[in-house]
């Protein structure tokens, strides 16, 4: 636990479909999302992620209506690219982007979230492509991500931030520390989720005091610190490894959240941290008891966390 200093304000912390086991638009196995909404707001939280497009209503007087019964407010959306790779990319994010960021802006949220492509299926496990870029494929991946940023600042307001993801090609602390060097801070920035971040044994306070103004968004999550050798050593698909625990309930797990969101908080504390523990697969009543405590364990140990400002 650390202590904040009398300058240090609350972070805005929320969480995310994806901490009740969400994550596609419609799957049975998954929790009906007027109850994912009621249970967020009984958990204590005032922020939320859209999730996977479909997933809540997409009618933005719909949506607002569902969110403002509930004192619900949204933090931002998700899109996917693939601009490492050839051909136009660009209009296959865009596509995307017309639709979420519409919806996003329009409920007050201010971030993008961007996921880029596994080169392993999440669905399947299929390896899809090779697992790291050559030159083009990173100068590709950087310009189509300046692109797109410069794009939803310009048309929507809202701010892009990317995720470094496991099974992706920017996953290692080199991998994210190039990333930044290729892409232009004005458009792109990082939503840090400290767990995958912490998959292939990133530093995350290091990459914050290195990049300070490079963190725009937190997403708040625990890796399995013994079985992540396990998966690793045994080339396990994140899916599968996602199903058997990899990501755990904090404070269980690494990296020690406390301090992350003390340093971010020291930088700006309009920042938001949203839980979002991988729970893919899980019976529709985990999360609520999960998430329930996982609030009260960062308002309890973090000075700077609030749920609300």
């Amino acid at each position: 636990m650390t202590t904040s200093t009398a300058a240090t304000q609350p972070l805005r912390i929320g969480t995310a479909p994806d901490s009740w086991g969400v994550w596609f638009p419609d799957h049975p196995g998954q929790v009906p999302w007027q109850r994912f909404l009621d249970e967020v707001a009984e958990a204590g939280y005032t922020w939320i992620e859209l999730g996977p497009y479909g997933y809540l209503p997409t009618d933005p007087a719909q949506l607002g209506e569902e969110l403002g019964s509930r004192g619900l407010k949204l933090s931002g959306g998700t899109v996917f690219t693939g601009f490492h790779k050839s051909g136009d990319q660009f209009a296959r994010a865009w596509e995307q982007v017309e639709r979420v960021a519409k919806l996003t802006a329009a409920l007050g949220g201010e971030h993008i979230v961007v996921i880029p492509d596994l080169w392993r299926s999440d669905a399947t496990s299929e390896v899809l492509e090779a697992r790291t870029l050559d030159a083009e494929g990173w100068q590709r991946l950087a310009a189509g991500h300046d692109a797109l940023g410069k794009a939803l600042e310009e048309e929507y307001g809202l701010h892009q931030q990317f995720h470094s993801h496991a099974d992706s090609h920017v996953g290692t602390h080199s991998e994210v520390e190039r990333f930044l060097e290729l892409t232009d801070e004005r458009f792109t920035n990082l939503c840090l989720d400290t767990g995958h971040f912490s998959y292939y044994g990133g530093d995350n306070l290091r990459l914050i005091e290195d990049h300070p103004s490079r963190i725009g968004y937190l997403h708040l999550k625990q890796v399995d610190p013994v079985r992540i050798w396990d998966v690793l050593k045994s080339d396990q698909p994140f899916a599968e490894a996602v199903a058997e625990g990899i990501m755990v309930e904090p404070n269980q797990g690494i990296p020690p959240l406390d301090p992350i969101i003390e340093a971010v908080a020291a930088l700006d504390p309009n920042t938001f941290a949203i839980v979002e523990q991988d729970m893919f697969g899980c019976s529709v009543d985990a999360p609520y008891p999960i998430a329930e405590r996982t609030l009260q364990t960062i308002l309890a140990s973090t000075p700077s966390a609030a749920t609300d400002h």
